[in-house]
């Protein structure tokens, strides 16, 4: 009998060991924002990462991904799985970074203004990480700068961070990179009717924003220019649209704004961005996000989809933008077609910890803040995060955000240091009697701040426990173990009757009503100029009234609510117009 029981705790033991090393190496098929990159500490103190102002491109069939001061840059072969690369060339302390394809080479410029860089970078192979200088000193000092090859082969460049002055477009030499002829004002703003412009976390302050961050995207030989306001510290940072008939205008205002706007979640924020194609012709969004809890720069990426009607009404689907989304592998068609993948089971459950410390408590675990963290007393192995999903639930994917409390690691210019990672142990139980080894990640030597796990065979469980076993510096501290799959339970009810009130008195605001059922965990409330182009998305948690304030003044809106929970999404079919 001690025979066979012995036969089968080894085989228990070598199938438990075959999950383990399947999980961890399960081939990604999914993302989930902000994206899991070895985000740079900065320089100087307070010490905390950074990466924003993203240009991303496809170069000689890989995605290369450019971020502001972030000593590297990233490529890709699948927009999931990235490669850092260092370069002693290339000036990673500026801000802005802007990348464009000439003739099968690739041309880097940054703001150049103070004591940054005057030159202008190239190269036929940045995987290599080796540029040459292109043109010692470029002609133009500027912030935020955007290079625009058109069809015809011109080359426009575009410019400008400021909450007085324009952003500004000018043609370049393609050659020299000279002006050619004056630079010409393309937009301002105009917070008193535009009210995704209007400062504040959540557009309520009506203070003149910064205009920067510009980039155009040419579509049925319409020019789309986008920006960025109203600051990139804010919530509500995002990306608003003109449009023209030439690269350098005249502009106007497009229909849909803002063209990409997420103020809630988990991570918010979607604001001074690039707009690339894939391989398969899709349009993506990639954005900068919003911590700035440490300095006001400290920041994050998000990638999403972006599309254009049959009028050409140009838009970035954001809704559901911080929970987990398959990689399209073909040209999709719409939103419809990047739905989430898994929904949140986490969210406001149980938490027990192996120790806190004051004003970090442990319901932050839960609490889709990445702005609010929990952190234990120290950074010794062994302690410890448990969440109780109070059911049991499929789990098909777990997203583990690290803060960065207490620590003192400065940046460097040449890259990383070969210290800084993290080494965890993800563990599953139904009974919190009997665990079994979800991902082991002990012997990990790479760094995952914001580490995105999808699970090769999903898993029934109640309890997801992680405990750590080496952080690079400071204490154990995660803004949110975000876990994601499906619940056992029925999906919500529709939102049938709801109300919209336009506020007569300022008309960037309305306010919306409705009946909040028990079993919802959110909303994601759709709104656009007519009833078939509800182009914008608000998702938010656990309430039953919602005003936005960055609605155009002179536009009609109409609305639909869709209601989400652990077991999925309803979507509302009831449309109200809010004049």
């Amino acid at each position: 009998m001690k025979i066979i029981i012995n036969i089968l705790g080894s085989l228990i033991l070598i199938l438990s060991c075959d999950l383990v090393v399947a999980q961890n190496k399960v081939k990604q098929t999914s993302i989930c924002n902000p994206i899991n990159l070895s985000y740079r500490f900065q320089m100087e103190k307070p010490s905390r990462r950074e990466a924003a102002d993203p240009s991303m491109i496809v170069f000689k069939g890989k995605y290369y991904l450019f971020a502001s001061k972030s000593g590297c840059y990233w490529s890709s072969a699948d927009m999931i799985n990235w490669k850092m690369i260092t370069s002693p060339d290339l000036p990673f302390e500026d801000y802005a970074p802007t990348v464009v394809n000439i003739k099968d080479t690739l041309y880097f410029l940054a703001t150049n203004w103070m004591n940054n860089s005057k030159s202008l970078f190239k190269t036929a192979d940045p995987s290599s990480g080796r540029w040459q200088v292109a043109v010692e000193t470029f002609s133009k000092i500027m912030s935020d700068p955007a290079l625009f090859l058109d069809d015809d082969g011109r080359l426009f460049f575009y410019y400008g961070t400021s909450n007085q002055t324009p952003i500004y477009g000018v043609e370049l030499d393609a050659k020299t990179f000279k002006l050619i002829g004056e630079p010409v004002g393309c937009l301002n703003s105009d917070n008193n009717n535009h009210g995704w412009e209007r400062t504040g976390d959540y557009n309520t302050k009506n203070q003149r924003p910064y205009i920067e961050g510009a980039w155009m995207t040419k579509h049925g030989g319409k020019y789309y220019l986008q920006y960025a306001a109203p600051g990139t510290e804010m919530k509500s940072y995002n990306d608003g649209l003109y449009i023209g008939n030439s690269p350098l205008g005249p502009f106007k205002l497009a229909a849909n704004n803002p063209f990409s706007y997420k103020p809630e979640g988990f991570i918010t924020g979607a604001g001074h961005s690039s707009t690339f194609q894939d391989k398969w012709g899709n349009f993506w969004h990639i954005s900068t996000m919003v911590i700035s809890v440490k300095h006001m720069f400290e920041r994050r990426l998000g990638i999403f989809p972006a599309f254009f009607d049959k009028e050409g009404n140009f838009y970035t689907y954001t809704g559901f933008g911080d929970f987990p989304h398959v990689v399209p592998q073909k040209k999709i068609k719409g939103p419809e077609d990047y739905q989430p993948s898994w929904m949140l089971l986490s969210y406001n459950k149980p938490v027990e910890v192996s120790s806190s410390l004051p004003n970090h408590p442990k319901e932050n675990i839960t609490g889709e803040e990445i702005k609010k963290y929990w952190s234990a007393e120290t950074s010794n192995k062994g302690e410890w995060v448990m969440v109780d999903l109070l059911n049991q639930c499929k789990v098909n994917a777990i997203q583990i955000n690290y803060a960065e409390e207490g620590t003192s690691i400065l940046g460097n210019k040449i890259g990383r240091a070969d210290s800084i990672y993290y080494q965890y142990l993800l563990e599953y139980s139904n009974d919190m009697k009997s665990w079994k080894i979800l991902v082991d990640k002990t012997s990990n030597k790479t760094d995952v701040p914001h580490d995105y796990i999808e699970l090769s065979i999903p898993i029934t469980a109640k309890y997801i426990r992680l405990i750590n076993y080496h952080v690079p510096d400071g204490k154990f501290a995660i803004s949110s173990l975000r876990i994601f799959g499906k619940g056992t339970g029925v999906v919500p009810q529709t939102i049938s009757s709801f109300t919209v009130a336009r506020d007569t008195a300022d008309k960037r605001n309305v306010t919306i009503n409705w009946k909040k059922h028990s079993n919802v965990v959110g909303y994601n409330i759709r709104y656009g100029t007519a009833p078939n182009k509800l182009y914008e998305n608000y998702q938010i948690l656990n309430t039953d009234s919602l005003t936005i304030h960055s609605l155009d003044k002179m536009q009609q809106y109409f609305f639909a609510i869709d209601a989400f929970n652990e077991n999925g999404i309803t979507k509302g079919k009831t449309i109200v117009g809010g004049k």
